[in-house]
């Protein structure tokens, strides 16, 4: 075994995204600062079988693990493949010029086949002692006869990265058998509560070009539903708006509120959405 010096140290040789507890009192430097989502926002998984779609450093398949779960896939493709810092160099280019990247450039100029971005995870089942199966696939693209059937499915952090997300959740259905956990970038719009709105980004939203729709909750349930799901229950829902100044009301009803961009507007505001959407 390791010691929490010599674990802090070869634990210190990747890059992770996730904060993953190793035990010893090592945690992983990950980049996310979360929230993350604990178990009481999560369905129960004893004794199920668990898809990670987008695991990443697998932080939420070890979770499901913890949990119980009979059987865990942690799936992913990109980042364990993609040279993120060579994408972002290009991308920090592109904004420079006032243009959009070509992400057809992911799967050539920056696809890495050695998968080094699999290591953090393969190193934390590792030291953890797990029996989670990474799957490597594009969930978008993939034959979905090879993916299987899961009692649970958790779509975390990926719905706003996928251009066509009706089609994507219409996928994510078909390989959940019970219920599947949808966590998202949502949008809370003032005076438009109860509306099936969804703002598109072509790459102005926190500097990412990856990120596409951003939906209402009420346009996320309704999504869930076209996909097929039978119910869909909020689990994080829009934080309360806080009350606007006078002066701001002012401005608004006059029309001479000062100049706003796509994610400045003050009746927008922004969050992490969580649904259960069952079958």
């Amino acid at each position: 075994m390791l010691s929490p010096e010599e674990l802090r140290s070869r634990a210190g040789e990747f890059g992770w995204f996730h904060k993953i507890d190793l035990g010893q009192g090592v945690i992983t430097p990950g980049q996310s600062t979360g929230p993350y989502l604990g178990p009481d926002l999560m369905p129960d998984m004893s004794g199920k079988s668990v898809l990670d779609i987008g695991a990443w450093d697998g932080y939420y398949s070890f979770q499901a693990e913890r949990l119980g779960a009979s059987r865990v896939t942690a799936l992913d493709h990109y980042v364990w493949g993609v040279d993120l810092a060579a994408r972002q160099a290009y991308w920090n280019e592109c904004a420079a010029r006032g243009e959009l990247p070509d992400h057809g450039r992911d799967a050539t100029d920056f696809w890495q086949p050695e998968l080094p971005g699999k290591r953090p995870f393969e190193f934390a089942k590792e030291i953890l002692g797990s029996k989670v199966e990474p799957m490597v696939a594009d969930f978008a693209t993939a034959d979905l006869s090879s993916v299987g059937h899961f009692d649970v499915v958790l779509y975390l952090g990926v719905l706003y990265h996928m251009k066509e997300p009706l089609t994507c959740l219409e996928r994510l259905r078909s390989v959940t058998d019970e219920v599947a956990v949808i966590e998202t970038q949502a949008v809370a719009i003032d005076g438009l509560e109860s509306q099936n709105l969804m703002q598109f980004f072509g790459g102005e939203f926190i500097g990412d070009y990856g990120n596409w729709f951003v939906p209402t909750m009420d346009a996320l349930r309704q999504l869930a539903l076209a996909a097929g799901f039978k119910r869909v229950e909020p689990v994080v829902s829009p934080p309360a708006a806080p009350p606007r100044s006078l002066v701001t009301n002012l401005r608004r009803a006059l029309g001479r509120g000062p100049a706003i961009g796509p994610t400045t507007h003050p009746a927008f505001t922004y969050y992490r959405a969580v649904v259960h959407a069952f079958v």
